[in-house]
């Protein structure tokens, strides 16, 4: 965690407002794949989670 990593805390707001800004983003990037490609979100959901696996391979040159 970083917060022990580097001996930082965070209050309970400073957590709620990042976990809502992670949640928020996720649901936006699932919900334009979704009407992108035209499927269930349950389905966009693992699309969106299969392009992130991707580009990290990507990024470390496996593939």
């Amino acid at each position: 965690s970083v917060q022990n990593d580097m001996n930082f805390y965070w209050t309970k707001e400073e957590v709620l407002e990042k976990l809502d800004a992670k949640m928020t983003s996720a649901f936006h990037a699932v919900l334009d794949m979704s009407l992108k490609q035209k499927v269930y979100m349950r389905d966009a959901a693992y699309m969106v989670a299969i392009d992130r696996v991707v580009r990290a391979m990507q990024l470390r040159g496996w593939v």
